[in-house]
């Protein structure tokens, strides 16, 4: 079997085949695995291609993953907001914060996050993410913005808190992800705290990718798939390489353009890296609570400091992306100056990434889980046929793998 990709989608879907005794090779066009994961050395600074932290909650990652063996580094559990005037507001999990409570409490008055039918519609939305999956996946969809209307969601708890921290999450400036999505990406908060690994986030696609060594061939690109009794693929080299069965674990665009399918758009972010040297230690998210092109900005060094030199910091900063393309940097300056409380004019930009294809579009009624087979023996795997996510791209791999059985059968 051929796997077009070694992104988290197509490691999983290689290690599910060979676990049933079936030989395997992925083509990967980098030099190294992770597909959209990654993470860059700048000046001794790790700096992930897109602010990313994965959450040791998920089902399929605590399956899959040997989480301790990343060294995972948590960040603060909860955020601080920052109004238009640069006022702080934190909102921490006291059973984890417990010093915190009392300022959690003023902040959560000061911001009028205490409004009885705010809280009430708040509650009423969050409600159903504390229940099982499978009923959650059952009950009717609706854009995001548009629940929260309906449920009187209302006020500074939508306007301050929830839409800034989940624009950054879902790519989504504008409330239209479904929002039975939104609450699976909810629960998954809930049940844990998000980490990096210690160096870095491309450390948990190169642990998916050790098992299967020399089944993987980088810096091959895989140009054409054929399908038929007995598919291939056409590599720019010009070569021709047959096989049983192909998985194309592409992102949605190559692999719409691999497959003839019609595949999820994707959303874009940037992420704009600074060595912000001086900066008072902070391991919570910042979120603005008053717009502005940066939806979230944290201090990664001070949760996980082997992603700064010794004495060094490193701020980030993620921006929505769309085809305008980035926003300018005098713009993101200001706009982190103004969440951190203090200048950003002179910090260094270590490396900005726009990543055009950071996540695929997750619209009302999309079904959680789409077909995978899409040809005689060609197969699709990625987070665009599951749920735009880590769980979601790890879970349609070992679909795929289990797809390829039964062809193959």
């Amino acid at each position: 079997m051929i796997v077009v990709g070694a992104g988290l989608a197509g490691l999983r879907a290689a290690t599910g085949v060979r676990a049933r005794g079936l030989t395997v090779r992925v083509l990967e066009r980098e030099a190294s695995p992770g597909g959209r994961i990654r993470t860059d050395i700048v000046d001794g600074f790790r700096c992930d291609r897109g602010f990313q932290l994965l959450n040791p909650s998920y089902p399929a990652v605590q399956r899959h993953v040997d989480v301790a063996a990343l060294n995972l580094r948590t960040s603060g559990r909860g955020v601080r907001t920052v109004d238009g005037s640069g006022r702080v507001s934190t909102l921490a999990d006291p059973t984890r914060h417990p010093r915190l409570l009392p300022t959690t409490i003023r902040s959560a008055y000061d911001v009028g996050l205490l409004r009885p039918r705010a809280v009430a519609g708040a509650v009423r939305w969050a409600l159903p993410a504390v229940g099982s999956v499978r009923r959650l996946g059952a009950a009717p969809d609706a854009g995001l913005g548009d629940d929260w209307d309906r449920l009187g969601v209302q006020g500074p708890i939508r306007d301050a808190v929830l839409a800034p921290f989940l624009s950054s999450v879902l790519a989504d400036g504008i409330g239209s992800t479904s929002d039975r999505y939104v609450r699976l990406v909810l629960r998954s908060f809930l049940r844990a705290t998000p980490g990096v690994p210690a160096t870095g986030m491309q450390a948990l696609p190169r642990q998916l990718a050790a098992p299967l060594r020399e089944d993987i061939r980088y810096e091959t690109v895989v140009e054409d798939v054929i399908d038929g009794p007995s598919p291939s693929v056409r590599t720019a080299g010009g070569e021709t390489l047959r096989a049983r069965a192909v998985v194309v674990a592409a992102e949605a665009p190559v692999a719409g353009a691999l497959t003839g399918q019609a595949c999820a758009r994707m959303r874009g972010l940037s992420t704009w890296w600074f060595a912000a040297d001086g900066l008072s230690s902070d391991q919570f998210l910042r979120v603005s609570g008053s717009g502005g092109p940066v939806v979230n900005t944290a201090q990664l060094s001070a949760f996980a400091p082997e992603y700064a030199p010794p004495g060094r910091v490193l701020v980030q900063a993620t921006t929505l992306l769309d085809q305008d393309g980035p926003a300018p940097e005098s713009q993101v300056r200001g706009e982190v100056s103004r969440i951190w409380g203090a200048s950003a004019a002179e910090w260094e930009l270590l490396i900005r990434h726009d990543v055009y294809d950071a996540l695929p579009e997750q619209v009302p009624g999309t079904p959680l889980q789409r077909p995978l087979r899409v040809g005689e023996r060609i197969v699709l795997a990625g987070d665009h046929r599951d749920t735009p996510s880590i769980q979601g791209a790890l879970v349609s791999g070992g679909r795929a793998a289990s797809e390829v059985a039964r062809l193959l059968a």
